[in-house]
């Protein structure tokens, strides 16, 4: 069973990323069927999963994000596993993005302020290590074209609607900030079990 499972995940790491971009560009295709019957709101925060999908291909395309990771930001150490980044992009980003959607649907755009504050955050990220390392880092150039435009544009847009107000701002951010916060918290702790 255990040998099974990880064929499956190495069949799923080698195959993900090539995935992600044909479903960003089959998601792309329908967008303007969805903008014929759709609020603006709903169709940006739609926009989130083809956007991210367009984005962990930069960022992930050969491993380059968990390889940029665990060599220039943890001295070596693998602090960032295959297994975290399947379920952390696939798992996690992806669901998250289609229950925002979904909420959004059922009870109001400002239900979905969690996938914006999502994106918003990880743009933010992304460019604080530009700063820090002085480098590029896989997924900077969509955060910083992509992510930030498609972000505070949603944000706005919803933000207009007059049964949104902040409650619904910050439960969106402290959302995204939990995910993150989450992910920081794993691999600290698993750069505890490393040795060195």
């Amino acid at each position: 069973m255990r040998a099974r499972f990880g064929r499956m995940e190495s069949w799923l790491a080698d195959r993900w990323v090539a995935g992600a971009g044909f479903m960003a560009a089959a998601l792309l295709a329908s967008t303007p069927l969805l903008a014929m019957v759709a609020p603006l709101a709903l169709v940006l925060i739609f926009l989130h999963s083809p956007g991210y999908m367009m984005h962990q291909v930069e960022e992930h395309a050969g491993d380059r994000f968990r390889r940029f990771a665990n060599d220039r930001v943890f001295g070596g150490r693998e602090a960032l596993t295959t297994p975290a980044v399947l379920v952390i992009n696939v798992g996690v980003v992806w669901l998250l993005n289609l229950g925002a959607l979904y909420a959004a649907l059922a009870w109001g755009a400002g239900y979905g302020l969690v996938a914006p504050y999502a994106m918003l955050v990880n743009a933010l990220t992304h460019i604080g290590a530009r700063l820090r390392l002085g480098a590029y880092n896989p997924g900077l150039m969509t955060a910083v074209v992509l992510f930030l435009p498609l972000s505070v544009t949603t944000i706005a847009v919803i933000g207009m609607e007059p049964e949104v107000g902040w409650r619904l701002h910050a439960a969106g951010l402290a959302g995204a900030l939990l995910l993150h916060l989450a992910i920081v918290a794993h691999v600290a702790l698993r750069l505890r079990r490393l040795p060195g």
